[in-house]
């Protein structure tokens, strides 16, 4: 009877309940009810709010030109310009012309792209829960406070969505060990769309490390088939017109369009040496990440272009993710342009980088509020652009002084998984 009573009361105490709010290991209660908040949320967003025609129209045109028995890159085209992407969005989007009856079903596809952010954020809740590191009360932030990610999801149905979707399957896969089906889903991401490819530095990196030179050349084979394979009925057609269309890294962007230079006069937007300098800073910032923080992820290892496969079989989460999630984020800092549509690259990785900085929760939180509002001002300012660019350095700085750029802290990390510690979202750890 004491026993029961006492659990009663430990059951009715505010501690018992805050846990649910604050301890990253009991987050299922608070993602559930996200889920079904979003699931509501979603349906809501389909019948009250109108939707906008941005690139869609563009995108069935372009495969109705694959299903009029045109491969030739060069003539595959839609009202916003020519096909600009891999293999693999054409075939998923001519599905998604013909379930939407070519198309003209708008209702139809947004139910679909529902379901997608629906998938995807239970995946990317997936890959959290395995971190153990981010308070339940982050996901709030993740979920319910970002209109510019519905917006992008449901109301203009991008394909940037589809290509992140295979990223963090792909992610889900190597903190579970599964690099092979990993890399198969990460190289189907880029066939989709190329921005994945700012993840790939990372995904090298941790290669060498977890599967040496050898079995880095196989997973990077399993990385390059796929893309031949669905390339291929374009390739016999017109090859350099595929790799000229769906590889282009030169390609201009509208200065109209852009989020972060509108500071900046559109003669400089468009200068090659302005554009060559980021990318000068953007390899500089890799290069500085790899070798003074990503390395210390792993004790002992020493990078050489000859590497045998290192005993890391139980990788922590955070090992994998920092520096992924780090190298996706150097590249949009200094990226030439960003579009609003490329929010979603970044945005479900930035509260678990803010949760791995030193940062007062105060100023995470107000970095995640003030890079909503960047992302929401349109068109975009010299001030929205600062802000935007604000937050990416204080951010990006933050990571360079993070303590989880260590193993000490990722021991740590695995003892409280281990030993049942938490972490009060001070960032405090105490034991149960």
């Amino acid at each position: 009877m004491a026993a029961a009573t006492k659990k009663i009361r430990e059951k009715l105490s505010p501690s018992y309940w805050m846990r649910f709010i604050f301890d990253p290991m009991h987050s299922l209660p608070a993602l559930l009810l996200l889920f079904i908040a979003e699931l509501a949320v979603s349906i809501f967003v389909i019948w009250k709010i109108k939707y906008t025609e941005i690139d869609w129209v563009a995108y069935m045109q372009e495969v109705e030109g694959v299903v009029n028995g045109t491969y030739d890159y060069m003539e595959l085209k839609g009202d916003t310009g020519p096909l600009v992407y891999p293999a693999g969005f054409v075939y998923i989007f001519m599905g998604l012309y013909y379930v939407t009856q070519h198309g003209s079903n708008i209702r139809l596809a947004q139910y679909i792209f529902a379901a997608l952010y629906l998938i995807n954020i239970c995946v990317v809740f997936q890959i959290y829960r395995q971190t153990r590191k981010v308070p339940p009360y982050v996901f709030f932030f993740m979920c319910c406070a970002s209109y510019r990610i519905h917006s992008i999801y449901i109301l203009r149905l991008f394909n940037d969505p589809v290509a992140m979707l295979f990223l963090y399957l792909s992610i889900l896969c190597f903190i579970n060990d599964r690099w092979s089906i990993g890399c198969l889903l990460f190289s189907l991401g880029v066939s989709v769309k190329m921005n994945l490819l700012l993840f790939a530095p990372a995904l090298l990196f941790l290669l060498m490390i977890t599967q040496g030179t050898l079995g880095t050349i196989l997973h990077l084979t399993i990385c390059a088939l796929p893309q031949l394979l669905l390339a291929l009925p374009f390739l016999l057609v017109n090859p350099k017109g595929y790799m000229v269309r769906s590889f282009d890294l030169g390609r201009q962007f509208f200065y109209k369009w852009t989020v972060n230079w509108r500071l900046l006069p559109e003669d400089i937007f468009l200068n090659r040496s302005f554009q060559i300098g980021l990318l000068a800073c953007h390899l500089t910032a890799l290069l500085l990440f790899c070798f003074f923080k990503w390395k210390k992820l792993y004790p002992g290892v020493k990078l050489s272009l000859w590497m045998k496969p290192l005993n890391f079989k139980n990788l922590h989460p955070i090992q994998i993710l920092l520096p992924l999630f780090t190298a996706n984020f150097i590249g949009m800092c200094f990226s030439r342009s960003l579009h609003y549509q490329f929010y979603v690259w970044y945005f479900h990785s930035l509260h678990l980088l803010l949760w791995c900085t030193t940062l007062p929760v105060v100023v995470r939180v107000l970095i995640l509020g003030l890079l909503e509002l960047s992302w929401n001002t349109y068109p975009s300012t010299m001030e929205s652009s600062g802000i935007l660019h604000l937050c990416h350095g204080v951010l990006l700085l933050a990571l360079w002084f993070s303590p989880y750029f260590s193993m000490e802290k990722i021991t740590l990390a695995k003892g409280c998984k281990d030993k049942g510690c938490k972490e009060d979202h001070t960032g405090a750890k105490k034991m149960k």
